[in-house]
């Protein structure tokens, strides 16, 4: 089922997601429609607290859909290990028509839980280490223009400020 993307501004966005305790059918189930909505969005990368869920659950695929075993889930994730970085063009999809060029290590080791409760290690580099970063940072209570300078940020939100008074962000 397609679950509606939660836009910038929402207050389940600004908050660090509670732990997977157990997984149940609901947390599969969310899962799943997490998948559809990521691939029926596009994107590459999706966090349960776009779909308004605070929890600490991330799917990625770089391949955004093109390649089924691309996808990696991922509930109570942690970085343990970062290296590098690299400078790219970022885009959320809580904050659609903007991007901005962010830094981010251009390797990263997550570790969490898959599907089963089993304990999973991945390590990605390029754009799989940007996603997981993007991700976390959402289960953080974190959006990619936090990491932008003020102007910058202040700009893109004074942008969204007027779409809001506008009618058009919802």
């Amino acid at each position: 089922m397609l679950r509606p993307i939660v836009k910038y501004g929402s207050k389940v966005l600004e908050k660090p997601s509670k732990p997977v305790t157990n997984i149940t059918d609901a947390e599969i189930k969310l899962i799943q429609d997490m998948v559809e909505t990521m691939y029926k969005a596009p994107g590459v990368g999706l966090a349960a607290p776009q779909v308004g869920i605070g929890k600490r659950i991330m799917i990625t695929d770089t391949s955004a859909g093109e390649k089924k075993d691309h996808l990696i889930t991922f509930l109570n994730p942690e970085i343990v290990l970062t290296e590098g970085e690299q400078y790219e063009e970022e885009g959320c999809l809580s904050i659609p028509g903007f991007t901005a060029e962010v830094i981010r290590p251009s390797k990263v080791v997550l570790r969490g839980l898959d599907l089963n409760g089993k304990e999973i290690t991945v390590e990605g580099s390029g754009l799989l280490a940007r996603a997981f970063c993007h991700e976390m940072d959402h289960l953080n209570g974190v959006f990619f223009i936090d990491h932008l300078s003020f102007i910058k940020r202040d700009l893109i939100k004074r942008k969204i400020r007027r779409l809001v008074k506008k009618g058009e962000w919802e």
